[in-house]
């Protein structure tokens, strides 16, 4: 069983434009949650609860470094997020043996930006599934 970090993970994000960048030089981290709602059918002839499975989500957060650069830059990227509603495309691709690939269509509900007390300037945007089609890494 092979076993990976995600050491050399690329990160792509459509920009306001709707042109996939990859903005993995600004990526300090993130987090996918692909999670799946559920139903509690338990009836009255079980001892023990009963579920099925419902609709599909996808959720990620990130954790940039503040980059203005043009085109690529994680600011770049995101700056328009307040004032378009268009979709983004993410994807993120772990560089593993084989490689493992996550490409889901999202909206961007929130872009941050922290100054620290010590001055770093980061940036953390939040993006949700938005096409009605289920997460599937590849």
């Amino acid at each position: 069983m092979a076993k990976s970090s995600g050491i050399t993970t690329t990160y792509s994000v459509d920009d306001g434009a709707g042109s996939l960048q990859n903005i993995s030089t600004g990526v300090l981290s993130f987090d996918i949650s692909t999670p799946r709602g559920n139903a509690d059918i338990t009836g009255l002839d079980k001892s023990a609860i009963e579920r099925i499975l419902l609709l599909a989500d996808g959720q990620v957060t990130i954790n940039m470094q503040f980059d203005p650069t043009a085109t690529t830059g994680t600011h770049t990227v995101f700056r328009t997020m307040s004032s378009t509603s268009q979709t983004r495309t993410v994807t993120i691709v772990v560089n593993s043996t084989p490689p493992a690939t996550l490409t889901m269509e999202m909206i961007c509900t929130e872009y941050t930006l922290n100054r620290g007390s010590d001055g770093n300037l980061t940036s953390t945007a939040t993006l949700l599934l938005q096409n009605g089609t289920a997460p599937t890494w590849s």
